[in-house]
């Protein structure tokens, strides 16, 4: 289905190509045709905004909620990510008690375990079906190093006492090269665009207004300034994630960098027995540059990882979504973990801009005197967190003081990121030191002083 204005909204993911199998035609809804006004304008359609609007709509049930949309609903990370309902935030737990204190992290964490199950009863309520089923993560260990990373991970979680991780041995996990790995129990394979896509229609049933093809241009208290008309509205919530660098408030407050993906054809049972994966299961590994993938509902990989460049000035365009150099590299990747998938067919490929802060600690605002909020940084681990950045929202919006506003992610703002040519420089140099890191380690068998020198800056 090609939609308004040229854009192939089926071409945009596997996840994508699905939905519209299925029957969701990927139409842009109509936009705005003029000034409008509402109580709440949300800018943005994916995950955040549209999990804010749905609480919302709860705690207000007569507020008049418009959700702004530049292209559709999911179109950007929500609807193209790993499919990874997992707890897993940013900042470590041992980062967030140096800068909050120990038991504002223990409270961060237990929120983020309780949201991987929130996302699964909040989409039965909404009678949305996105394949949830919560099987857990393994993350491989396939060296000597990785194998004392892996360790170290089990045992600081064990001091902090709530993360219920497990050493796994190769029986249990069985990938190629691996000499174990590490469980944790708390993520949930899913469907991203079925989630994102199904959220909007149950929005809708409930009175919720969702204007789509519509560009935000300015956001100021009171009002939204966008390319087909200027709402007035009591409160505002910037929902925009990776493309807030496209925003004059937020351009340097979000960095948007790539991470692409690629989804094979379905596989036969009797390879997923020998891999290990049952339904639910998500995977990833000890490298430094990271890589992830789940067994989807209907038998393939759907598999992912960094790699790709940050652009001068944070550009956002189509032609970034798919480099053949990760794409290759993902495929490789693939087939080393698990060489019995042999010469198995690609059949889709796609990528897209996840929300980078500069010291990656995700965050969720919201300024009374103004009445603007904003939630976003989630470098890529956004698929529960912004459940729970939806529920906070809601709570702030509402002026509510409960659990969720005083966890330690409410109210937190991150440095900016430099101007450029800085920013460009710094952001590529990092992707650099985590691929010579992985180098570093095969070739020494010991960790990476190039990752121990990173670390500070990427939340560890």
């Amino acid at each position: 289905m090609v939609a308004a204005l040229g854009v192939d909204y089926r071409g945009l993911s596997y996840w994508h190509d699905s939905v519209a199998s299925a029957g969701d035609a990927l139409e842009r809804r109509p936009g705005l045709d003029g000034d409008a006004d509402a109580d709440v304008v949300i800018v943005g359609g994916g995950l955040t905004g549209l999990w804010t609007a749905w609480y919302l709509s709860e705690r207000e049930p007569g507020a008049r909620i418009l959700v702004i949309e530049k292209e559709i609903a999911g179109f950007g990370a929500s609807g193209r990510n790993g499919g990874w309902c997992s707890a897993l935030f940013p900042r470590s737990t041992a980062s967030l008690a140096k800068a909050h204190g120990r038991d504002a992290a223990l409270a961060m964490r237990r929120a983020m375990i309780e949201t991987v199950s929130e996302v699964g009863r909040a989409a039965a309520r909404a009678r949305v079906d996105c394949d949830y089923v919560r099987a857990g993560t393994v993350v491989y260990a396939r060296s000597a190093v990785q194998e004392r990373a892996a360790r170290a991970e089990v045992e600081e979680a064990a001091a902090f006492g709530v993360d219920p991780l497990e050493w796994w041995g190769t029986d249990r996990a069985p990938a190629a090269d691996a000499v174990g790995g590490v469980y944790d129990p708390n993520c949930a394979r899913l469907h991203p665009a079925k989630l994102v896509r199904g959220l909007a229609r149950a929005l809708e049933a409930r009175g919720v207004r969702i204007a789509e093809g519509t560009a935000a241009t300015r956001v100021d208290p009171g009002r939204v300034t966008t390319d087909r008309g200027t709402v007035t509205c009591d409160r505002v919530v910037i929902a925009v994630e990776g493309y807030g660098a496209a925003l004059p408030q937020t351009h340097r407050r979000i960095l948007p960098l790539y991470s692409l993906m690629i989804a094979t054809e379905p596989l036969p049972t009797a390879f997923w027995d020998e891999a290990g994966i049952p339904h639910g299961r998500t995977f990833s590994d000890y490298r430094h540059l990271i890589v992830y993938g789940q067994r989807t509902a209907d038998d393939r990989f759907a598999f992912g990882g960094r790699g790709a460049r940050y652009h001068f000035g944070s550009a956002i365009r189509p032609g970034y979504d798919r480099v053949e150099r990760v794409f290759t590299h993902l495929r490789r990747t693939l087939g080393e973990l698990f060489p019995a998938i042999g010469d198995a067919r690609v059949t889709h490929r796609w990528g897209g801009p996840l929300g980078v802060p500069r010291d990656w600690h995700a965050a969720v605002r919201y300024d009374p005197a103004t009445r603007v909020g904003w939630a976003g940084g989630y470098v890529g681990d956004g698929l529960s967190t912004t459940n729970l950045a939806g529920r906070t929202l809601a709570d702030l919006l509402t002026g509510a003081d409960t659990e969720l506003t005083r966890l330690p992610w409410v109210g937190h703002r991150s440095p900016d990121w430099e101007v450029e040519p800085l920013r460009f420089l710094g952001a590529n140099a990092g992707l650099v030191a985590m691929t010579a890191a992985d180098a570093e380690e095969r070739a020494t068998g010991r960790a990476s002083l190039v990752a121990r020198a990173m670390a500070p800056l990427v939340g560890h």
